[in-house]
């Protein structure tokens, strides 16, 4: 009976990028071998860690498929990277801090199966060391003038109030699943953003080629947020900056890019500025600063899409 439903289900390649986080990366790998959906591949691309992460993992898994970068090609490179090497009908990107649940699969596969519209699907989320306590249920509509939108349920306990399947405005970049023609017609995720951003810009491109964007609660996973980059890191700072201009720059034009541009630099970048310095963290006020002039410097390049 499980060879028959191996070869019936339709193959969903997982794919997961590790740098520099062995221990972090394992718990992923071990909630993956606990699955019920039988026909996966996973790929774990290692962004071209400095320890000796990739051979610990050949090691412990050497039913993973390991890709070793030369560089470290960030969130979006990293997943590109891996999608050269999927075989699967739909693809699955799971963040390296995700834990997932035995049944995760199947509700994303049948909602992608059951409407070839649907472009994207993320599943429900909730925090790992929170576990009752929502971090996903969907997005609210992103305001064009702020760039700001809201994580539906967050921080709200789950007593199955997010229970309906339903649009979203864009999807969560710790999982993500994605029908692989998507690939052919849309293009890959933008690589330019390195960290944060890519999935509302890899959403808003889906949606602009016709496809729609989905939430599916039958799927729950578990996320470690800012294992990679912190809490209020000077790295996470640096790039949600740079990322939340370069993010209007490539998807608005006209008078909506303009006053795009006009609150977020003259409103909310010197308001966050000075809030940094009352709270005397120069080191987040720098990498503000280098996130804002990173885009008055960086012109070449910025609405360039990878293709498959």
């Amino acid at each position: 009976m499980e060879y028959i439903k191996k070869n019936t289900e339709p193959l969903v390649s997982i794919i997961t990028v590790n740098y520099n986080q062995i221990d972090v990366t394992m718990d992923l790998l071990h909630s993956l071998q606990q699955v019920s959906y039988q026909n996966v591949e996973i790929i774990v691309v290692d962004n071209n860690s400095k320890n000796d992460s990739f051979s610990l993992l050949k090691k412990e898994f050497p039913n993973v498929l390991l890709v070793k970068s030369n560089i470290n090609r960030g969130f979006a490179g990293g997943n590109n990277l891996g999608l050269h090497f999927a075989k699967g009908k739909y693809i699955l990107f799971l963040n390296n801090d995700v834990v997932v649940t035995k049944g995760f699969i199947e509700p994303m596969v049948r909602l992608l199966e059951s409407d070839s519209r649907i472009g994207m699907v993320s599943p429900k989320i909730r925090f790992y060391y929170e576990p009752e306590t929502i971090q996903y249920a969907g997005y609210t509509s992103m305001n064009k003038i702020t760039l700001r939108q809201n994580l539906i349920g967050y921080k709200q306990k789950d007593e199955g109030q997010f229970d309906t399947v339903q649009p979203s405005y864009s999807v969560h970049g710790a999982a993500m699943m994605v029908p692989a023609q998507i690939l052919y017609r849309v293009g890959l995720m933008a690589e330019i953003y390195f960290l944060y951003y890519e999935e509302h810009d890899w959403s808003f491109r889906i949606k602009k080629a016709g496809f729609k964007v989905y939430y599916q609660p039958k799927s729950l996973v578990f996320h470690k947020e800012s294992v990679s980059t912190g809490k209020n890191s000077p790295l996470k700072i640096y790039y949600i900056t740079r990322n939340r201009i370069l993010y209007a720059r490539r998807n608005y034009k006209g008078l909506i890019f303009l006053l795009n541009i006009l609150y977020l630099l003259l409103i909310a970048s010197p308001k966050n500025a000075l809030l940094y310095l009352l709270q005397a963290r120069v080191d987040l006020f720098t990498a503000l600063l280098k996130g804002v002039f990173w885009n008055i410097t960086h012109f070449k390049g910025i609405h360039y899409n990878p293709k498959i």
